[in-house]
């Protein structure tokens, strides 16, 4: 279990830093990210009709962020973890769901200086790991 958490962790940090580098939107549409392994509403790959249900959606209420992810929760299907990672590649927080849970939602507050955005990650047990970039 530990080695999957630091695997986890490697490929959260490498996400964010390889996304903290993307200068435009252009960019990101070309995604930066190596196929296959970090999927995004712009780089889908394999998981483009899946795009609707595994992609975060971040939502901002002053210095509170709720992530997201309209995907539903059963046993053999589910949502298991959510991060939010600061721009400087700093875990502001981290939520992990089981099949029980109704819904995969998680509320973060936003530290002092947390740059101009953030990255919301979505890991599916079946689709694998989602990113999404929001501007604060």
């Amino acid at each position: 279990m530990n080695e999957r958490r630091d695997f986890l962790k490697a490929s959260l940090l490498l996400a964010a830093g390889v996304a903290a580098g993307s200068a435009s939107k252009a960019i990101a549409a070309a995604s930066p990210f190596p196929p296959g392994i970090i999927y995004t509403a712009d780089a889908p790959g394999q998981w483009e009709a899946k795009v609707g249900s595994h992609a975060p959606v971040v939502a901002r209420q002053k210095n509170t962020i709720t992530v997201t992810t309209k995907h539903p929760m059963s046993e053999v299907h589910f949502i298991v973890r959510h991060t939010l990672v600061a721009e400087d590649g700093t875990v502001i927080g981290a939520m992990t769901f089981t099949p029980d849970d109704k819904e995969a939602v998680s509320t973060y507050e936003l530290p002092a200086g947390a740059g101009s955005k953030v990255y919301a990650t979505s890991f599916c047990n079946l689709h694998d790991f989602w990113l999404t970039e929001f501007a604060l």
